[in-house]
């Protein structure tokens, strides 16, 4: 009986989050995986080191590939300043203008390109979708935006796909949820006031169905999909299941948002004092109490995405992760 050829894929981004999880699915599924990575290579890995922002892709890097997942970026950051800026547009926009030569040069049919809901600015329609159109409200979101608009019109593969995720959980150690759980169980997140605010949030596990439909789905091509659970949530909401999954018990008081706003107009003018970002400020108080709403509707529609996880089911097993309990 004849061997059935494996596809072959590249992953760059392939120690993140994401990525890390995303190669050990396409093994798992048959696919030969090619990695792309800032860091070292483990001797079980086939590919390639590569600092997106200053080193030249790597001759045949993307020689017999089939699909690219673009998952290499520089991650948000809420203190952005000029080098900030300078770094977004070398591994963001450039480093994503090499890959896509790369790719086009090589014949890959399939580039898809992990974005992010950032890529363009907030409105006051909730939820937001594919068809908001709003500038990025930073240097960050811009750049994901220009590197959106290199994968779809740049001509450079046939099948181009942007897969833009909300916030994205799951087992690990960095990120703002960690982070607040972690403050919770040490006792110094305060409970905030229920203010009804609506965030949309995705488990890793979805992303990565997300983006395999997205690969796999030929109606795909060309196209940008937001990525959600399809629950929102408010930050009480989330406070509450924490402490849940933490054995802590339910906690009746509340911060008062009137106390929040002095304590973050004072973290503005200290801000303003010592020339950066204050921990807690306007920025981090909306951040916390506003809305970051948006809708998989399409995605749904068009690929048939289901996400198989919730926040609240998978916070225990989260905590369990963060050895906590």
């Amino acid at each position: 009986m004849p061997h059935l050829i494996k596809p072959n894929v590249l992953v760059s981004g392939s120690k993140g989050f994401i990525g890390n999880r995303l190669c050990h699915t396409l093994s798992q599924q048959g696919f030969n995986v090619r990695v792309l990575s800032h860091s070292a290579l483990t001797p079980d890995e086939q590919g390639f080191q590569m600092d997106l922002a200053v080193d030249d892709c790597p001759s045949g890097l993307c020689t017999g590939i089939d699909t690219v997942f673009h998952l290499a970026g520089i991650a948000h950051n809420t203190a952005e300043n000029l080098d900030n800026e300078l770094q977004y547009q070398r591994v963001n926009v450039e480093g994503t203008r090499k890959l896509l030569q790369a790719a086009k040069q090589a014949g890959v049919k399939r580039f898809i390109f992990l974005s992010s809901v950032k890529a363009v600015g907030d409105c006051d329609q909730q939820p937001m979708d594919e068809a908001i159109g709003i500038p990025a409200d930073g240097v960050y979101g811009q750049s994901k935006y220009d590197a959106e608009q290199l994968v779809l019109h740049g001509n450079y593969v046939p099948h181009p796909v942007v897969i833009r995720p909300s916030m994205v959980y799951g087992n690990t150690k960095k990120g703002n949820l960690p982070r607040m759980i972690k403050a919770i169980h040490r006792g110094l997140f305060p409970p905030l006031p229920e203010t009804h605010n609506s965030r949309s949030m995705v488990h890793v596990d979805d992303v990565l169905q997300a983006v395999l439909l997205a690969a796999k789905k030929p109606e795909a091509a060309g196209q940008i999909y937001i990525v959600t659970d399809d629950t929102n949530y408010s930050t009480r909401q989330i406070y509450n299941w924490i402490r849940a999954a933490l054995g802590k018990t339910p906690l009746a008081w509340e911060i008062p948002l009137s106390l929040l706003n002095i304590l973050a107009k004072s973290g503005d003018v200290i801000g303003q004092l010592i020339g950066r970002r204050f921990p807690f400020d306007s920025a981090a108080l909306l951040k916390l109490t506003g809305s970051a709403c948006y809708s998989s509707a399409k995605i749904r529609r068009e690929l048939g995405f289901m996400p198989q996880h919730s926040l609240q089911t998978s916070l225990p097993d989260i905590v369990r992760f963060l050895n906590l309990k």
